[in-house]
């Protein structure tokens, strides 16, 4: 079923994919938009909405997660059949249990972490701290280069665990950090951020190749609260 004309409005609002979403809601609500309907693609919705890609992708997330699209193989995302309570449920509730669950996630990465740290003080290799050199060398050419560091960010973390020498933990990282993966992408577009990880992950490298323990577990928990903050605060 194609894609029915809709007057959509350009949103500007400073969390801008939550407008997006309550605006979808408002048309299926009232009926505009009908079970079976499709959205325009992300790029359509985006020039039409006046938003970026990203703001598209994470309302629609959301609008999954309350149940009122779903998306379909070969036909994109469709308006789905609506259940009553769907209708009810407001948008802020979705993003409030949302908030929890990052949090629960970053609680359990100042658990890890810390100590992982800690570990790789005492233990990594002369090539495993040649290697976290090297991962936030590329860190740095990005950030001032105005790059999103993304993967250089997972890597720094994940190359400590590795140092730390416990295989099984990395794969509890690794979970981890595909948990968090959309929440990072985008806190890491914040004015600042990428600067404010740069600068945790030197002090963090710094205590490990001062072969200190107790530093290096002090300065991930710095870096990991400094980052709650900011994460915790743009949801």
């Amino acid at each position: 079923m194609a894609a029915p004309e809709v007057a959509f409005t350009a949103v500007r609002k400073t969390r801008v994919f939550q407008g997006v979403a309550k605006q979808i809601q408002r048309l299926i609500v009232d009926g505009v938009l009908k079970p079976g309907d499709k959205l325009p693609p992300e790029r359509e919705l985006a020039e039409r909405l006046a938003v970026s890609r990203g703001s598209v992708r994470d309302a629609i997330r959301t609008l999954e997660l309350v149940g009122l699209v779903e998306p379909r193989q070969g036909e994109g995302t469709v308006v789905a059949d609506l259940s009553s309570e769907a209708l009810a449920m407001p948008i802020a509730s979705v993003l409030l249990r949302k908030r929890e669950l990052i949090g629960e996630l970053l609680d359990i990465r100042k658990m890890i972490e810390p100590a992982l740290a800690a570990r790789a003080a005492a233990r990594a290799s002369a090539e495993e701290i040649a290697h976290l050199e090297d991962v936030l060398r590329r860190q740095q050419e990005k950030v001032l280069s105005g790059e999103p560091a993304v993967e250089e960010d997972t890597e720094f973390h994940y190359a400590i665990a590795v140092a730390a020498r416990n295989s099984v933990v990395r794969k509890v990282l690794d979970v981890l950090m595909d948990l968090l993966r959309e929440t990072r992408s985008r806190s890491l577009q914040l004015q600042g951020r990428q600067q404010r990880s740069l600068a945790g992950h030197r002090r963090v490298l710094d205590a490990i190749k001062r072969r200190d323990p107790d530093a290096a577990e002090r300065a991930v928990r710095q870096h990991l609260n400094e980052i709650e903050e900011i994460v915790l605060k743009k949801l």
